[in-house]
This record gives C-alpha cells, sequence and structure tokens, in this order.
C-alpha cells in the first residue's frame, strides 16, 4: 500500500523553547511515520497568539495550500489540537483532509490495540474527541476515503447523528465497566497470593519491551516504532536470588497525550499504581531525556503511584555521546540488549527492595520442605546453610513488612 503523503504543521510562539519545540516536531515526524505517513514537507509559522478561526493566517494557509498541490499531499497535520472550527476552516481553505496531533495519536492507538479493552478504550477516546466536531463534518467527510485519523469508529459515516455516538458512548462505557470490575478480581487475586508486582514504565520507545521480552522470555511487540506497546503484558520471573515476581509491560507515556486517552486508558496505566516497585525506563541517548523523564514522574504522580519505590534505568547507554551523569537516584546506566546489564538490572532491584524489607534469621528443620520453599519463593533469600547436627537450613533473607510468612517468623 502506498504511504499517504502528508505536510506537517506547526505554529511557534517567540518566547518557545527553541530546542523543546524542535523535539516536539520530530515527535510529530515519528508519530506521523508510525502511522505509515510519508512526510514530505514541514511548515512552520512564528506567531505571537493562534487565529482563533483558522489556527494560522489566511497567507499561511495559501501557502500550505499551494504547497499540498505542489507535493501532491493527503493529509495535512497539526502539531497542536484544533478547535471543531478551526479544523472545518482549515479544511475549506486547503482543499485537504486536516488532522491534528490528538487524531494522529488516536489513530495509532486504534491500529495498535488487540486486546477487547483496549480496542474498547481506544473507541470511546475517539468517539468522545469526534463529538464536538460532528457539526460541519460533511464536506471533510467527501474527502475521508479512509487513511490516516480514519481509523476505528472514524470509517463509520460520521453523518450519524450525536444520538447514535451518545448511545454508543454509553453502551462502551457500561462495557468498560465490566471490564474493569474483571481486571479488579484479578488483582485482588494476585494481592491475596501475595504476588510482588513490578511494573516497567517510561516515555514511548525507551526499551521496555525489550527488557520485557529479555527477562520474561516472551514475545511481545517489539519494533522501533512509538506506542509498540499497547495492551499491557504480566508475566512471572523469578529474581536472581530465586524470589518469584510478577512483570508488567505499560503504555508508553508521551507528551501532550490527547486528555480523552488519557481517561480512556486510566485503567490500563492503573496496572502502574497497583504495583508493589516501579522500574523506569529512560532512553539515555535521547538529546531531551530529561524532559522525557520529568513527562513520566508527572504523570505517574497524577496516578499517585509516585510514592512506589523506583528504580531508573538509563538505557541505550551504548548510543550515549559523551559523560552520562545520571540524574536520579537509584539508578542504572545500562544497554538492554546486553545479557549482562539485563542481570546487573535484575540484582539491583533486589538490592532497592531490601533497604525497604524485614531482615530475618530463621531456622527451618529438613522435614520442612514446603515451608522452606516458601521463604524461597516469597523472600529473598541472601544465604542458607545446612547444619548436620541441627538437621536443618539456617536461612537469613529479607521480606516484605506485611507478608504473612513474616509474622511467622521468631527471630532467636
Amino acid at each position: 500500500m502506498d504511504k499517504e503523503k502528508v505536510i506537517l504543521v506547526a505554529r511557534k510562539a517567540p518566547r518557545e523553547d527553541e530546542e523543546r519545540f524542535n523535539y516536539s516536531l520530530e515527535e510529530l515526524q515519528s508519530l506521523t511515520e508510525t502511522a505509515d505517513g510519508e512526510v514530505c514537507k514541514v511548515v512552520i509559522q512564528n506567531r505571537e497568539r493562534v487565529h482563533p478561526a483558522t489556527y494560522l493566517g489566511e497567507g499561511k494557509l495559501e501557502e500550505i495550500k499551494i504547497l499540498a498541490e505542489e507535493f501532491e499531499a493527503d493529509l495535512i497535520i497539526f502539531n497542536d489540537e484544533l478547535s471543531p472550527g478551526q479544523l472545518r476552516n482549515i479544511s475549506d481553505r486547503t482543499d485537504r483532509r486536516v488532522i491534528d496531533r490528538s487524531q494522529l495519536i488516536l489513530d495509532i492507538f486504534a491500529g495498535r490495540a488487540h486486546t477487547k479493552e483496549g480496542k474498547l478504550q481506544v473507541e470511546l477516546a475517539q468517539l468522545e474527541y469526534l463529538l464536538p466536531r460532528l457539526a460541519g463534518q460533511g464536506t471533510a467527510l467527501s474527502r475521508l476515503g479512509g487513511g490516516i485519523g480514519t481509523r476505528g469508529p472514524g470509517e463509520t459515516k460520521l453523518e450519524t447523528d450525536r444520538r447514535h455516538i451518545q448511545r454508543r458512548i454509553d453502551d462502551i462505557k457500561k462495557r468498560l465497566n465490566t471490564v474493569v470490575k474483571q481486571r479488579d478480581q484479578y488483582r485482588k487475586r494476585r494481592k491475596e497470593n501475595k504476588a510482588f508486582q513490578i511494573a516497567i514504565v517510561g516515555y514511548t520507545n525507551a526499551g521496555k519491551s525489550t527488557f520485557f521480552n529479555q527477562v520474561t522470555e516472551s514475545d511481545s511487540f517489539e519494533e522501533n516504532l512509538l506506542f509498540a506497546t499497547l495492551d499491557p503484558l504480566t508475566r512471572q520471573f523469578s529474581l536472581p536470588s530465586g524470589f518469584q515476581a510478577l512483570l508488567s509491560d505499560t503504555v508508553g507515556f508521551i507528551q501532550d497525550l490527547p486528555t480523552t486517552l488519557i481517561a480512556a486508558f486510566r485503567s490500563t496505566l492503573e496496572e502502574v499504581t497497583e504495583a508493589d516497585f516501579i522500574l523506569h525506563m529512560v532512553d539515555a541517548a535521547h538529546p531531551d531525556h530529561l524532559h522525557q523523564e520529568h513527562i513520566v514522574l508527572k504523570l505517574l504522580e497524577e496516578l499517585g503511584a509516585s510514592q512506589l519505590p523506583m528504580l531508573t534505568v538509563y538505557n541505550k547507554k551504548d548510543l550515549v555521546e559523551g559523560d552520562f551523569i545520571p540524574p536520579a537516584f537509584p539508578s542504572l546506566s545500562v544497554s538492554v540488549h546486553d545479557s549482562i546489564d539485563v542481570k546487573r538490572i535484575l540484582h539491583k532491584v533486589e538490592e532497592v527492595i531490601k533497604d525497604d524489607w524485614y531482615e530475618y534469621d530463621v531456622f527451618v528443620p529438613a522435614g520442612e520442605g514446603k515451608r522452606l520453599q516458601e521463604y524461597k519463593k516469597f523472600s529473598i533469600v541472601t544465604s542458607m546453610q545446612f547444619y548436620e547436627e541441627r538437621e536443618g537450613y539456617a536461612l537469613h533473607g529479607y521480606i516484605h513488612p506485611d507478608h504473612p510468612l513474616k509474622h511467622k517468623i521468631i527471630q532467636k
């Protein structure tokens, strides 16, 4: 299939940080490529204020129209969120399909959702985004015909009245409630089983899925694209001491995530709030990694997960130029493609966990094999010695202060 030809448009305010503006534009370009578009031209206008009706000035829109004809562009994508009126007016002036950054992200999500819940969440976000933009979609629709920004519910003819869309929104919300209840049951079961859960978070494309696959030997979707992982995956794995834990791979964070999406993916991101430990993966080779790191930390705070114990992993150290000083503590600089580095991460996770846990010494008679296995599985055993004369094992280790097993330990 031929890629759609796209013109990207951005407005730069006079006092806006030059570097930050360029990264945002680069990200828009990556998002467009992820959605199978080919960027043929980037148009920037330095402008103090947004024009309420057309976003940019008349002259600039005329220039974009000429460029669209010259490059035979199918689509124009704006770096900011546009109002319904602006979308309509720009489309009329340029005689092209026009979408904004939010619609582009929603479109990628629609192509990436695989689970029932993921698909429902994307559809809900798209419909809530579309509802206020229905008026005057008529002319734009004659130009729809598929393509970027039209995946998912965009393909149902939007002339269908608001009532129909509102009914669908209500229906999806009901169905999602059921899914959320099921997820809560699943979480409850995990808590009852006292499973220790580690969630990997990070900006999109930081290397989370690569690490997840290395550790759990699974094959979650892994590609150099934004939002490669959308549906959260959880797998069981063992830390170096033999301690059993669950590892969850989560959706990548991004700046200016559409508000409808944040609301829709609340339950997906809530996996993070249920975790006992957070592994924050950062692409250390990205020129703006500090800003990306800040966005993730801000989102964690909004989700109420900022107080959880966390290890920051600065990935892609092989691509970093010059000296790298990690700003976060505790942290590690690694390349998750290197198996030795992956082991270093797991050892470091244990180290950080032990700081918060209860240190114990316990003696287990040789005949109590089941109890011995429990210690190995539910705590971090750092040494185990067999004493022949006492016929049993002396264990030294660390255990979560709230674990039921901890209350059975009588310190000698």
